[in-house]
């Protein structure tokens, strides 16, 4: 059981990484002219970060997190704590695909969005992982 809790919090924190960075390329991005050299280096950087780093390790993520749940019965789906992180987890890897949608727009340099969005963006997954790491560590309900 400690392996797979080791693999599954190396995981998150690999995904979470990613999470925190891809916004933040992004507002660099959105400022960046469509077609520079600049904005064809940040194409790149999103897609090896999201296509190597975050969908395997939030895969990853999900994969140990379930092993630990169903195999190990670590918490359970009537303990109001795991309900309350197992959505801010679901709302998390909605903001993964989110952002995935994101990196597809800039690649066709079809972004409607500002550099000032994407800073308001970048606070979504911080706010999860608050919330995710209060409700495993103190379990409050």
């Amino acid at each position: 059981m400690l392996w797979v809790k080791s693999l599954h919090i190396i995981s998150i924190i690999a995904w979470m990484a990613g999470m925190l960075y891809l916004p933040r390329l992004m507002v660099y991005h959105a400022d960046a002219e469509k077609g520079s050299t600049q904005s064809v280096t940040f194409k790149i950087m999103e897609r090896r970060l999201l296509k190597a780093i975050m969908t395997p390790a939030m895969i990853a993520s999900w994969v140990f997190g379930l092993w630990l749940v169903f195999g190990f019965q670590m918490a359970s789906f009537t303990d109001i704590w795991f309900l309350i992180k197992f959505a801010s987890v679901l709302a998390l890897s909605g903001m993964h695909g989110f952002l995935s949608r994101q990196v597809k727009d800039f690649a066709k340099d079809q972004n409607q969005n500002s550099a000032k969005f994407f800073r308001m963006i970048n606070e979504v997954p911080t706010l999860l992982m608050i919330i995710i790491v209060i409700m495993v560590v103190v379990k409050p309900f």
